[in-house]
């Protein structure tokens, strides 16, 4: 499915993704990253972004409950990245399937993290999808 400017949903998670590891290293709101942009990114990417930023204490309260042993600030930037963007999806109340959500996570985690990343972040997301009720995870 492509969004209105004809990117594919996973370039808008990638560049959601882009857009919230700037926020991090420079210690600022996501929101501010997007408000410094001469041209916005199209509108999935905004809403990505933008949920991402509403939920992430609550994504990031589910992470660490999912993740025994491993505290937030030990995870690679970018891990808990896409998980606090895929994590933002499962808690909107029309997102899509979690099955999509994960393996759109997974990706992201393979391509820009480590090469354990992608195991990583399935089980976390798994059990965090679970622990929603998004019992479409397994499916």
């Amino acid at each position: 499915m492509a969004s209105r400017d004809g990117a594919s949903r996973h370039q808008s998670r990638e560049r959601a993704l882009s857009l919230l590891y700037e926020a991090e290293m420079k210690g600022v709101p996501p929101s501010s990253v997007l408000a410094a942009l001469p041209v916005p990114p199209d509108p999935f990417a905004v809403a990505l972004v933008d949920a991402a930023e509403r939920h992430r204490d609550e994504a990031d309260g589910l992470v660490s409950e999912a993740s025994i042993g491993w505290p937030l600030d030990r995870m690679a930037v970018v891990d808990r990245l896409v998980m606090r963007l895929a994590v933002a999806e499962l808690l909107e109340p029309h997102g899509p399937p979690v099955a999509v959500v994960l393996d759109e996570a997974v990706e992201l985690a393979k391509t820009y993290s480590t090469d354990e990343s992608g195991g990583f972040v399935n089980g976390i997301l798994s059990a965090v999808a679970r622990r929603l009720g998004r019992e479409d995870a397994g499916d």
